[in-house]
């Protein structure tokens, strides 16, 4: 077998219906199912290399080497890869982000999934979309959602073999918008996946899950009737729940700033007056305002205008993960 570099694309994405919590940390088997949208101009590109004249696997993002638990989890990608192709060859990737990395912004999303991709390319694996989302997500849960294109639902499942993403919708079925508010670019004290380890200890947490197909049905109709008011109130509803169990963990987990609540006030009143906008926040101090792209420029413009406000990354709905030249 020759084996060749392969580059792949994949774009972080905004959970509606938040991932918190795992039934099975080793496998990431998400506790409940989610749904999402995948965030076009934002990426990051990552490059596998498979050959034997490496010593070890090897990891740089940006300029800078990755060692310990970061490469750790590389590692698991590759030797999951490798048991498929039939090789035992290490492997370097090299990988970049045009966003803040560890900041809430899904940065691990997208580097799971574009890893996933070139790493079953390099070694000369092809696999189904399905297959594809479950690899990703061994990795990072939320990875497999950003290998399906556009607005994207993943599936609790069963057991391992059926917990994966698909696509409910292209990204031009709807033009809906993410104007990202960064407040903080540091990397965050305490990971996802540390914080999903502990999502069970909340005494809120088991509410949380009982009530997600209820909001799963509902976000899921609101997105295929393109209902932005019911997408708002559940969506905001669903991202405020997911921080009160991070609140309430032991130990407790504080994402927020005070520039991150001013945002989420702003957002309130602006909907309030007539505007359609709503906010929504992964695991991280960054706010996702989330509007029509008709409203795009003015929102941004608002958002921009707050005190605590860093920059604005704004994004459209977004494609799948793809091999690029």
């Amino acid at each position: 077998m020759t084996l060749k570099p392969a580059t792949a694309l994949a774009h972080p994405n905004i959970a509606f219906i938040k991932y918190w919590g795992n039934r099975d940390n080793d496998l990431r088997l998400p506790s409940n199912s989610s749904i999402s949208m995948n965030l076009d101009g934002l990426f990051t590109r990552t490059t596998v290399t498979f050959s034997a004249s490496f010593k070890t696997d090897s990891l740089r993002i940006g300029k800078k080497s990755i060692p310990g638990s970061g490469l750790g989890r590389v590692n698991d990608i590759l030797d999951l890869v490798r048991e498929l192709a039939g090789i035992s060859e290490p492997a370097e990737v090299v990988s970049e982000n045009n966003f803040p990395s560890s900041a809430g912004v899904a940065s691990s999303a997208a580097a799971f999934a574009a890893l996933a991709l070139a790493a079953s390319h390099a070694a000369g694996v092809t696999l189904t979309e399905h297959e594809l989302s479950r690899l990703a997500r061994r990795g990072s849960g939320s990875a497999c959602r950003s290998i399906p294109g556009g607005f994207v639902e993943w599936h609790a499942g069963i057991e391992e073999a059926d917990s994966f993403a698909t696509s409910i919708a292209p990204p031009e079925h709807w033009d809906l918008v993410d104007c990202v508010a960064i407040v903080s670019a540091v990397r965050k004290k305490t990971g996802s996946t540390e914080g999903h380890a502990v999502a069970a200890t909340s005494p809120l947490q088991a509410a949380r899950v009982a009530d997600a197909p209820r909001r799963l049905d509902l976000v899921r109709q609101a997105v295929l009737e393109r209902d932005f008011d019911t997408l708002a109130t559940v969506a905001e509803l669903d991202s405020d729940m997911m921080h009160a169990i991070m609140m309430t963990s032991n130990p407790g987990l504080f994402y927020w700033q005070p520039a991150s609540i001013t945002i989420m006030e702003s957002v309130r009143d602006w909907r309030a007056s007539g505007i359609p906008v709503f906010y929504t926040v992964d695991a991280g101090p960054n706010i996702h305002v989330i509007c029509p792209q008709q409203q795009a420029q003015s929102v941004e413009r608002r958002v921009r205008e707050l005190p605590g406000v860093n920059d604005v990354l704004v994004a459209n709905s977004g494609g799948p993960a793809q091999i690029v030249s």
